[in-house]
């Protein structure tokens, strides 16, 4: 998605045609349209993306930046990985390059907070007739994923949940205690702020919508600047970049962040919703 809007950029800048810069670049004007269309992701290439970057007119830092998004694409673990769904190749793509994540989770603890007890429990009840080796590497590419979380410069993670999420058991009670000290441990790292919604804040600026996860990156270079949304459905994903669709998540988001408690009383609630599974 970035790759594409990028070219879409450096094309109407140029005011050429496809097919124009298709002849300029020395690639038919299907393949334009294939890197502007954001269609085959993983049939990328650095060598054509830069040809038709240089048929744009675009700048050397312009056309290294698309280069490089390429490559990182490229390069990711989790392209072509078999515990891996294809539906989510973008957003750990867009979670590496992200410089911060916002998520309102209202169904389950989201994937970069589940402690490994409470992904394994997850996935058990969520494919009953994979297999256990199956259901293990899953576990291991969730963990994998995690990592972002420890990379240099750090990925800034806000999460809103829901109280109800506390309480919708994963797993055994031993399962959801430990998943809750996780989150705890979590929000304890400078990178990672964790606001839980109590069940008593009644409507809220999500309405009746679910799961949804904003990424976002700013830079002076457009190119090198991001922001997306991302809406999780049964084994499928939306993913969102217009502007005014971006706005309308952050400002839904911010307005959740205000009714949810603050960062000390989001604690207490957690040692709360713990104490109940130790009963």
């Amino acid at each position: 998605m970035r790759i594409a809007r990028g070219v879409q950029a450096l094309l109407t800048r140029s005011g050429l045609t496809q097919t124009e810069v298709a002849k300029r670049a020395g690639v038919s004007p299907g393949t334009v349209n294939r890197y502007m269309s954001w269609q085959d992701t993983k049939g990328l290439r650095v060598p054509t993306v830069r040809a038709i970057a240089d048929g744009c007119g675009a700048t050397e830092s312009e056309r290294d930046a698309l280069a490089d998004l390429v490559t990182s694409q490229e390069d990711g673990w989790w392209m072509d990985h078999p515990a891996v769904p294809a539906i989510l190749d973008p957003l750990l793509s867009f979670e590496s390059f992200a410089s911060y994540e916002q998520v309102w989770a209202n169904v389950l603890v989201p994937g970069l907070l589940q402690s490994p007890g409470y992904a394994l429990a997850l996935h058990q009840d969520g494919n009953p007739d994979a297999s256990a080796e199956d259901v293990a590497d899953t576990v291991a590419a969730r963990m994998q994923r995690q990592e972002v979380l420890d990379r240099s410069p750090a990925l800034h993670l806000s999460v809103i949940l829901d109280e109800a999420v506390l309480r919708r058991r994963v797993g055994d009670a031993q399962v959801m205690a430990e998943q809750i000290d996780h989150l705890v441990s979590m929000a304890e790292r400078p990178n990672v702020n964790i606001q839980i919604l109590p069940e008593s804040s009644g409507a809220h600026a999500a309405g009746s919508g679910g799961h949804f996860v904003l990424l976002g990156r700013e830079d002076r270079d457009p190119l090198a600047s991001m922001a997306v949304v991302y809406l999780e459905l049964h084994r499928k994903g939306i993913y969102l970049d217009a502007p005014d669709d971006v706005d309308d998540y952050r400002t839904m988001f911010d307005g959740l962040s205000a009714n949810a408690a603050d960062s000390a009383t989001s604690m207490d609630l957690l040692a709360s919703a713990r104490q109940e599974y130790l009963q």
